[in-house]
């Protein structure tokens, strides 16, 4: 097969949100890994998070991405915002997502706004409460995410 015929894994755009170095102690001394958190998206709705560790930072980054690909949601779009208000809490993270009008763009913080835009959506107003840390958020924006994807299928369903 020539590098020509090769289909390009380009379905999904991927943006790695934080980089950390984390340590145990062994024996001998400590044991630096690295941690990423990487999030990708289509921009047509399927968004997806992933963290992988791993001892070099480009091994953690293919493992988070593979993950977050594995592991994809679809999202519900109604003219480029969300169909619902949403609250969603988990341990400390406390989010709030609302639907904007067009023209309103993503108002939120960093790691929403970094979900919503590879989700594909356009319009969007979060707030952030409670912890600042990006993994709990993530996934709480990704929980908020499934719930209204659920309501939206019932909704349709009837």
């Amino acid at each position: 097969m020539n590098i020509d015929q090769r289909k390009p894994d380009r379905e999904f755009e991927e943006h790695v949100l934080q980089v950390d170095r984390v340590s145990r102690t062994v024996r001998g001394g400590k044991r630096v890994r690295f941690r990423v958190l990487v999030i990708v998206g289509n921009k047509k709705g399927k968004v997806g998070i992933g963290v992988g560790k791993a001892s070099e930072v480009a091994g953690a980054v293919a493992k988070a991405s593979s993950f977050a690909k594995k592991h994809t949601i679809e999202v519900p779009i109604v003219k480029e915002t969300i169909p619902y208000q949403i609250e969603a809490k988990s341990g400390a993270a406390h989010i709030i997502l609302k639907p904007a009008r067009p023209g309103t763009s993503v108002i939120a913080g960093g790691t929403i706004r970094v979900i919503c835009n590879l989700a594909g959506i356009r319009n969007l107003v979060a707030k952030v409460l409670g912890t600042a840390n990006k993994i709990n958020n993530a996934q709480t924006t990704m929980m908020a995410f499934e719930k209204i994807a659920k309501m939206w299928k019932e909704k349709n369903a009837q």
